[in-house]
């Protein structure tokens, strides 16, 4: 009796995590994206996934609902957008039973976009498009309600926050991944006063990390956003877990430019978003 009432337990335990009212009618998405089993249980990875885009978009529901009601046409751009996870549940969730807006997925690989686009169709997602290319290379030919990228990695952070500015984004949704640029920028410096903070390798890794989503925070707040920095989910489910969410409230600040130009200058290192920005600027 204890192994049948354990089997009896397991099944609806992704009814239990999903928020919205009809947990149902996403069974088809989430066995598509092979989140669930063809028996519709969650295996420990799929489990991982889940967790990490429900936790996601329960931090950004509000704003992205502001941002709905106040936008006649609103866009969500998801970029770097892989299988297309987040984009594919957040118009499930969200912008699918709101009747307006719509998403686009901006993707390098074909055969994922391809993939993606066959889910969409599959469970009637009208209002989602499929680009391939990349971030810094794809323009819009309009303004961009919402910004995401859930784990773009290494520079292509920077590439989303330069689009978001590019399109005056006015919700911008970060979760940075596999910073590299600025560790081999600092592995290059051999005298500097704070070199201690960076000389072993895996320190450097680290501090490159943190130094890069600072700076990319203050960029975005140099561009009139206001910036929370928290963790995704728990770190046992993701060591890259830094979650950067900014809401433009005005055109500029120079106050955090400032603060930015300062901190440039006491730092041997230019992330590409510092350079991008002095080039917008």
């Amino acid at each position: 009796m204890r192994g049948k009432r354990s089997t009896l337990t397991q099944a609806p335990e992704w009814q239990a995590l999903w928020p919205g009212p009809s947990p149902a009618q996403a069974e088809p998405l989430l066995k598509a994206l092979h989140i669930l089993t063809a028996e519709g249980r969650l295996n420990q990875d799929s489990r991982r996934k889940l967790k990490q885009v429900l936790h996601l978009h329960e931090s950004i529901r509000r704003s992205l609902e502001t941002a709905w009601e106040v936008t006649p046409d609103p866009l969500l751009a998801d970029l770097g957008a892989g299988k297309s996870y987040l984009g594919l549940i957040l118009y499930d969730l969200l912008i699918g039973p709101s009747g307006k807006g719509s998403v686009t997925s901006i993707e390098t690989r074909p055969e994922l976009n391809e993939a993606a686009a066959r889910i969409a169709g599959q469970c009637g997602f009208k209002r989602m498009a499929f680009l391939t290319g990349a971030i810094g290379q794809v323009a819009l030919d309009r303004p961009v309600t919402a910004v995401t990228a859930l784990h773009a990695c290494d520079t292509a952070t920077d590439d989303a926050i330069a689009f978001a500015l590019r399109h005056e984004a006015a919700l911008v949704v970060l979760v940075p991944c596999c910073q590299a640029e600025v560790a081999r920028q600092l592995e290059a410096v051999r005298e500097h006063p704070l070199r201690q903070l960076w000389r072993h390798p895996i320190q450097r890794r680290e501090f490159g990390s943190h130094i890069t989503n600072v700076i990319r925070a203050l960029v975005l707040e140099a561009a009139g956003y206001k910036v929370r920095v928290t963790e995704l989910i728990g770190w046992e489910h993701s060591m890259k877990n830094e979650l950067i969410i900014a809401e433009r409230h005005q055109r500029s600040n120079p106050q955090a430019q400032r603060q930015l130009d300062a901190l440039l200058q006491q730092m041997p290192v230019r992330p590409l978003c510092a350079r991008q920005l002095s080039v917008c600027n």
